[in-house]
């Protein structure tokens, strides 16, 4: 089965756009463009850059509620933007579990605190927990564990297999990354303004009954995923194919090389609304 939908990146005011769709089992769907080309996801990063801080606490390295970052958060906090750090510098502009303040500075504590637990450089530890067994051999963590990742869609494809059917983590912890964390806790969404509440799991955002949104209209109030400033997304839709009573659910990759703006605004939603229906 190939997805026809997934060629209207060709109408997209992009220099270069890779896109790929994959079910939970594995199998991928379609793609279209280069997936194989290396593109600076942004913060595509974080969800990335979770999973490792997960598999730190199955390992015992680090608890989700130990402190972490400032003065009375924890692990758990800074993954769901609640830390009370501010958008892109290391200073406290609330106090932890009061607003949901999205913050760079808050994943850049994040790391350096797995990196202390670990006594493993943070990019080191993110390509052996989770780089290295899932395959994903063109992606790498150059820079900031919020936003300096590089990967592919066929990377990002393998990444987004592993979300809907852990072999790298229980599926209780996943299913408690992709479940609110502080619920009714309110914030902007960057590049979606104000949002009541302003829904987030464990690094992963939570679509619920957000509007506007980067996904689409039809998309479940349970999908889950992330945005870029660079252009990029990953959503995964557990609704996503229902049919007859099945939900085997489905996960949706793009990237491009031109940043966000007004563009990806009007495009992606129609965009989703396509590759859903023909699911």
């Amino acid at each position: 089965m190939s997805l026809s939908s997934l060629a209207l990146i060709e109408n997209w005011p992009v220099p270069s756009a890779a896109a790929g769709v994959v079910r939970a089992d594995g199998t991928v769907l379609g793609t279209h463009g280069p997936t194989g080309h290396r593109f600076p996801l942004a913060s595509v990063t974080k969800p990335l850059a979770a999973y490792a801080v997960l598999v730190a606490y199955e390992e015992g390295a680090v608890e989700l509620d130990e402190p972490a970052g400032p003065q009375g958060s924890t692990v758990r906090h800074l993954l769901a933007h609640t830390s009370g750090l501010a958008f892109d510098e290391h200073r406290v502009t609330a106090p932890p579990g009061e607003r949901r303040l999205y913050s760079n500075a808050g994943f850049e504590q994040l790391g350096d605190h797995i990196a202390k637990a670990t006594d493993i450089p943070f990019a080191e530890y993110l390509r052996q927990a989770v780089l290295e067994p899932l395959g994903m051999t063109a992606t790498s963590l150059e820079g900031s564990p919020a936003k300096d990742g590089v990967s592919t869609v066929e990377d990002l494809l393998r990444f987004a297999a592993e979300v809907q059917a852990p072999r790298l983590l229980d599926p209780r912890t996943v299913a408690e990354a992709m479940t609110v964390q502080y619920p009714g806790t309110k914030g902007v969404l960057p590049g979606y303004g104000h949002q009541n509440p302003n829904d987030w799991g464990l690094g992963f955002e939570i679509r619920d009954g957000k509007s506007p949104h980067w996904t689409g209209s039809s998309s479940s109030p349970r999908t889950f995923g992330h945005f870029g400033q660079s252009g990029t997304f990953l959503w995964i839709d557990p609704d996503a194919g229902r049919a007859g009573g099945n939900s085997p659910g489905a996960a949706c990759v793009a990237l491009t090389d031109r940043a966000f703006g007004p563009w990806a605004v009007e495009a992606w939603p129609a965009f989703t609304d396509a590759v859903r229906a023909e699911l």
